[in-house]
């Protein structure tokens, strides 16, 4: 019989490692070391392991748009969506790390396989779709959380809904703007995938420039975000708890 120490142990680590904060703030700073020295080639090709656009030409503004708008869409589907779940299966008989899991399984399948291109038409289109489904609740979500930890809530929520539905993507260019809004940067603009020319809408203004400043700021709102969630979750489980034993 396994002690219940080890179940506990092996449960932590799956949960664990649902979670991208970590790889996430290791991609970027990866990226913004070697263009803060200067080294735009390396920081090139460095970006290149992360993104799925062409990074060979892009000059240094357009390598910090890219880092930004990477940890911007994945704070959402690495982050914030994986903890949705585990929280949501907190108060169910299965509990937190079957549900993450699940979720973090369709995300992975979308990443790999979920193009509309063959040899992947169809599983690619199904795999996108049920990621897009699974994803929709917990970016809304996301969306108002970041809105009001920027500190102005009805301006970030007025950007989002102006641009964001603009975006081929349900919920990327949903969690892409309300970074671009809360940090004051534009996002979004002409990108090259597999040398052919691709222009997304552009989501947010830009106040100020893109720097490593701003994506270091978007980590940390992300940081941010998880933690009042976790808070909340654990605060609604105690009071359950309570109400259970009056």
């Amino acid at each position: 019989m396994v002690h219940p120490m080890i179940g506990i142990a092996v449960e932590v680590v799956l949960l664990a490692s649902c979670f991208a904060g970590r790889s996430l703030r290791r991609a970027a700073e990866d990226v913004l070391k070697p263009l803060a020295a200067g080294d735009i080639p390396t920081a090139r090709q460095r970006l290149a392991l992360y993104v799925g656009r062409d990074t060979e030409h892009l000059n240094e503004p357009e390598i910090l748009r890219a880092v930004l708008e990477t940890v911007s869409e994945n704070a959402t589907d690495g982050v914030m969506a994986p903890l949705f779940y585990a929280l949501v299966g907190a108060f169910l008989p299965w509990g937190s790390v079957p549900l993450a899991l699940a979720y973090k399984a369709a995300s992975t399948l979308d990443s790999m396989v979920g193009y509309r291109d063959a040899p992947y038409t169809h599983l690619g289109w199904f795999s996108a779709r049920v990621e897009d489904v699974l994803t929709w609740l917990p970016c809304r979500l996301t969306v108002l959380t970041i809105a009001l930890l920027s500190g102005q809530p009805g301006r970030v929520w007025a950007i989002c809904r102006r641009d964001a539905p603009a975006d081929p993507s349900p919920n990327a260019g949903w969690s892409e703007c309300a970074y671009a809004a809360a940090l004051g940067v534009q996002l979004g603009g002409i990108n090259i995938y597999r040398g052919q020319m691709k222009e997304k809408p552009l989501l947010g203004d830009a106040v100020v420039e893109i720097g490593g400043d701003r994506i270091l700021a978007a980590l940390a709102l992300t940081r941010r975000a998880a933690l009042l969630w976790l808070g909340l979750g654990i605060s609604i489980m105690v009071a359950a708890e309570r109400i259970k034993w009056l």
